[in-house]
């Protein structure tokens, strides 16, 4: 005999009753320690290695540094692609791995990307600073605070804000803080080369006298009977007096260093990139939370300690919130179960007014049973509640009732036949268990392609699958173990037993008789309606990952490659006084000579660039912000006009950037470049791009000194003597270091500004010769300027120029780039042999991704095979079922055609989940006909009072699951899949009550009845 659940639930009341409040404890106890956060976190499966050749120029820097770690880096294992970027003496490489490679796998790649570089160091050539390896790219700070300062100096406005990194660093939860915008003191010793020349000294004798003094060495130590005495020798310089106070010997006579120079403290020039806060030069406090934490309690945690530290701060020191992320997390989750509330609601209203007072408090009992269990999972198994989990457990919702309202229909069933409680309380686990079993089983498997499709996506919305299936398993549990106890207490036999059918029942009951008599003609409509939808799907818009419905925007300036920080500066500075007074604009941050740190985990992160200055403005709301991307979009056109710039909202999903994006790869960097003059002329030309650009193309002027090698060595000089002159002069060389306090302040000798910035100081710089005198730089060397490019980007170490741009407001990537597919495709036919246009950018993530999850089906339509042919047993009935899961797709188009939402990633996951949530309507009233027959009924009796019976419980889930996702339909991230899924379970349940027995009848009614 089978084993029964729920009759052994109601012969161990009480112990049973002992679960149930445990399930309800560990649920509340796990609820309030779930961490919260406001996406899903995942590996962003990216290393940056970076090498440094001073003096180098890019071809050397190309040839000799980048070309030698590519072909390392090659050989990485789970390798995607590499991308680099080299600038003259610098290179910069991006190690991507694929997106099906495990979060546990990432270190040991990083580790063999370490160890292989490290073996290979030794073949680079001699100079080469690092490489340095960054596998901390996905590092999100969530809360940035910028203290900015009135009436004091950047040094002592640092050494406040180190203090308070001290003191945050030691919160809980809190992981890492990084200061933004600090700058490095530096003291400078200026000089004027022809004084020197003059005075016949001697640049390099300068600085040993320099090194020599400040060195730090042992000087012994004297043991005597009773203690060890440490020697200390004065002399180490303690500031830049003590610097200007030294003295040197000159022709037998001795002259301090302040008489033939200019000593003063100063900071690092050109300066490292910087930081304002709502248009005030900041240093900028980025706090990051440690994984697994609660950002909610994060943010209540560093908010009681910046109160305590800005209590102790000195009146014109002020520390400003640049980015919250507590309280974006708070009112996402605070909306999020807002929605849930809802929809717990609106199922609990439809399950009395369906099923009555008791029926349905019985449904609403088993709801926070189900929630409790599903929270307790979720805090074992480290699942956070955020964006995806939240939306999840909604979705989950109306699918997790569906079996409590069987039970329950059975039970009431079983109670108007007259049988005793206790019996009625067991039938629904002997008749429906292993049917609502298999059909949970076939829903998760739905979902299966969210939950293992290997890319960046598919991981950002794993906790999807992880939550339906808890939450779909926990259900089914509850609806054997618990309901049919407390049917027990509710429930008692309806009133109207004896009476008849609802009206509802008879038109349904009537319609069914008519569909199956003219069951060929319901078939043929079905599927001309199925065909109908197919034709139709392409007029739904694409699109990957909507935009995020926070309040911040993203300005990015992108100046000419070869400008300086200085000019950035200026340019940020002009945005800062059109954001000043703007009524839409709560706060904003600038980033100069780098992009925004990663507030947000799916960022696009740019890294230090001169040339790039990026703001983070936050509008008081979504229209504000909307209102604000036009403005700004119309003022940086007019008034930025050589400025490559973009306004952009935050995106969802893996990040992208432009979403707009070709690439031309090949051999010759000439070559690509035209290559790319003629591909943006077609993407220009087209009426729904927006300001097309390059990540890189502009060529750059150098001086290029042109020295006479034979002339050089007849006076004694080599070029390392020349360059180290010039760079002395012109940059400046650090001598050696002043302690002071934490700090390292580095002493640099240059030459005067007047003389730094002049090429004709260059051309009458006095060059110091081995016995003592100088000659002019220009005796022996010439002048010119010539054209390089300042900086180069590769893709698997081929030269890859990408042209990108934006699109007209309300279009869509996909969209437009499968307008620009003709044209596109026929300038690739003109390419030499070796080049061509690679699509990227929206399109290319969303391509990946979508195979990714492809790639899984096979495995989903195998797990729904298996379990259908282990509860049907049968290949008629599994091929039965299995045919009523596309027509889904009918209401799928209807939904998305009349709520004008585009078919994005998450809407195909929708779709996806939706063949398993047909598919267990249509197993259960495929199991009740067969029951049915096996009664004794003919088969058209079977169909009709089996459709019937099937009825109520099918079309109330299906019911409930529609209105119990009208919540998040409005979402721009859940919107797509509500809608999706509303339209297509709604029709697919009604042909599910209609086509499928018509099908039935026309394919097995004349087959024999199965067997008692």
């Amino acid at each position: 005999m089978r084993f029964n659940l729920s009759e052994w639930a109601v012969r161990e009341r009480s112990l049973v009753i002992f679960f149930m409040l445990a399930v309800v404890f560990a649920g509340v106890f796990a609820y309030t320690r779930l961490g919260r956060a406001e996406d899903p976190s995942f590996i962003i499966k990216t290393m940056v290695v970076q090498a440094a050749w001073p003096g180098a120029g890019v071809e050397d820097t190309l040839q000799q540094v980048t070309e030698r770690l590519e072909r390392t880096l090659q050989e990485t294992p789970h390798l995607d692609f590499i991308r680099s970027y080299t600038r003259p003496g610098i290179t910069t490489i991006f190690v991507n791995l694929k997106g099906s490679t495990t979060a546990q796998e990432v270190p040991d790649v990083w580790y063999h990307v370490r160890k292989s570089i490290g073996d290979m160091a030794h073949t680079l050539p001699r100079g080469v600073v690092g490489p340095g390896f960054n596998d901390e790219f996905g590092d999100t700070f969530g809360l940035i605070y910028g203290f900015t300062a009135d009436g004091f100096t950047h040094r002592e406005l640092r050494d406040y804000v180190e203090a308070a990194r001290s003191r945050l660093l030691q919160v809980p939860d809190v992981a890492k803080i990084e200061l933004l915008g600090e700058q490095d003191e530096q003291i400078f010793v200026e000089f004027s080369v022809r004084e020197l020349a003059n005075l016949g000294i001697n640049r390099s004798a300068l600085v040993s006298a320099l090194r020599a003094q400040n060195v730090v060495q042992p000087s012994g130590t004297i043991q005597t009977g009773d203690e060890k005495l440490v020697i200390d020798v004065t002399g180490a310089f303690g500031s830049e007096q003590d610097i200007a106070n030294i003295n040197f010997a000159v022709d037998g006579r001795m002259l301090r260093l302040a008489d033939i120079a200019t000593v003063r403290r100063g900071y690092a020039d050109p300066p490292r990139p910087l930081f304002r806060a709502n248009g005030q030069p900041a240093i900028g406090l980025a706090i990051a939370m440690r994984e697994g934490g609660d950002i909610l309690q994060l943010g209540r945690n560093v908010d009681a300690a910046m109160a305590a530290i800005t209590a102790e701060l000195p009146i014109g020191i002020e520390p400003h919130l640049v980015a919250d992320q507590a309280v974006t997390v708070a009112g996402a989750i605070s909306e999020f179960m807002e929605s849930l509330w809802q929809a717990i609601l609106i199922i609990l209203v439809v399950s009395f007014i369906a099923l009555g007072v008791r029926a349905g408090l019985m449904v609403a009992l088993t709801i926070p049973l189900t929630l409790a269990g599903v929270f307790a999972i979720m805090w074992l198994l480290n699942i956070d509640m955020q964006r995806i989990s939240l939306g999840a457990l909604i979705i989950a919702l109306a699918l997790m009732v569906d079996d409590a309202m069987t039970t329950t229909d059975a039970t009431l069933g079983r109670l108007a036949a007259g049988e005793p409680k206790e019996v009625a309380a067991v039938f629904a686990f002997k008749t429906y268990a292993f049917a609502m079993l298999a059909g949970t089983l076939v829903t998760i498997a739905g979902f299966v392609p969210v939950g293992f499709a290997a890319s960046s996506a598919g991981e950002y919305t794993f906790t999807l699958f992880a939550v339906v299936s808890i939450a779909l398993l926990v259900s089914w549990l509850v609806a054997v173990l618990f309901a049919p106890l407390i049917g027990l207490v509710i429930l008692k036999p309806p009133k109207n037993a004896g009476g008849g059918p609802g009206r509802i029942m008879r038109t349904y009951r009537g319609f069914l008789s008519a569909a199956l008599t003219a069951r060929w003609v319901t078939i043929a409509v079905t599927l001309a309606l199925f065909a109908a939808a197919v034709l139709a799907l392409p007029l739904i818009p694409r699109q990957f990952f909507p935009s995020s419905d926070r309040p911040e925007l993203l300005v990015d300036l992108q100046l000419p490659q070869n400008a300086s920080i200085h000019a950035t500066d200026r340019a940020m500075a002009r945005l800062d006084d059109a954001l000043r007074d703007d009524p839409d604009v709560a706060r904003w941050s600038g980033y100069v000579g780098r992009g925004a740190i990663r507030f947000y985990l799916p960022l696009n992160a740019q890294l230090p660039n001169d040339f790039f200055g990026q703001a983070v403005v936050v509008a008081k709301d979504v229209a504000a912000r909307q209102r604000l991307e036009a403005k700004l979009a119309t003022l940086l056109a007019d008034e930025f006009p050589n400025v490559v710039s973009r306004v952009s909202p935050l995106e969802l999903g893996p990040p992208v950037g432009w979403p707009i994006q070709y690439r031309v790869v090949g051999p010759d960097l000439g070559q690509v470049r035209d290559i790319a003059f003629k591909l943006a002329e077609v993407i220009a030309a087209d009426p729904l791009t927006r300001t097309v650009n390059y990540d890189w193309i502009e060529p750059a002027r150098e001086i290029r000194i042109r020295v006479d090698q034979d002339q050089a060595r007849l006076l004694g000089l080599s070029t390392e003597a020349i360059g180290s002159v010039l760079n002395t002069v012109v940059t400046g060389a650090p001598v050696t270091q002043v302690r002071d306090d934490i700090y390292l302040v580095d002493v640099v000798l240059r030459a005067t500004d007047e003389q730094r910035v002049s090429l004709d100081t260059l051309r009458t710089l006095e060059v110091p010769l081995p016995g003592g005198r100088t000659v002019p730089l220009s005796q022996f060397a010439s002048f010119d300027y010539e054209q390089t490019y300042p900086l180069v980007w590769r893709r698997d170490r081929l030269p890859a120029l990408t042209v990108q741009s934006d699109i007209a407001a309300g279009e869509l990537p996909e969209t437009v780039v499968a307008q620009l597919a003709p044209e596109i495709e026929t300038l690739a036919k003109t390419l030499p042999e070796g080049y061509r246009i690679d699509t990227g950018g929206t399109v290319e993530e969303s391509a990946a991704s979508l195979a990714s999850v492809m790639a899984v089906v096979p495995v989903m339509i195998l797990i729904m095979l298996t379990v259908l042919m282990l509860q049907l047993k049968r290949f008629s009935l599994a091929s039965l079922v299995v045919s009523v899961a596309p027509l889904g797709l009918i209401g799928v188009v209807l939904a998305l055609l009349v709520s004008n939402r585009p078919l994005g990633f998450v809407a195909i996951l929708g779709v996806l989940a939706l063949i398993g949530m047909i598919i267990k309507n249509a197993v259960i009233l495929i199991g009740q006909i067969e029951s049915e027959r096996a009664a004794g009924k003919s088969a058209r009796e079977a169909v009709i009072d089996a459709s019937c019976a099937r009825f109520t419980p099918i079309m109330l889930t299906a019911v409930s699951t529609v209105l119990g996702m009208i919540p998040i339909a409005p979402t721009v991230f859940w919107g797509p899949m509500a809608f999706a899924i509303m339209g297509g379970l709604l029709v697919a349940t009604l042909l599910t009550l209609i086509f499928l027995p018509a099908l039935y009848l026309a394919a097995l009614g004349r087959e024999r009845a199965p067997a008692r």
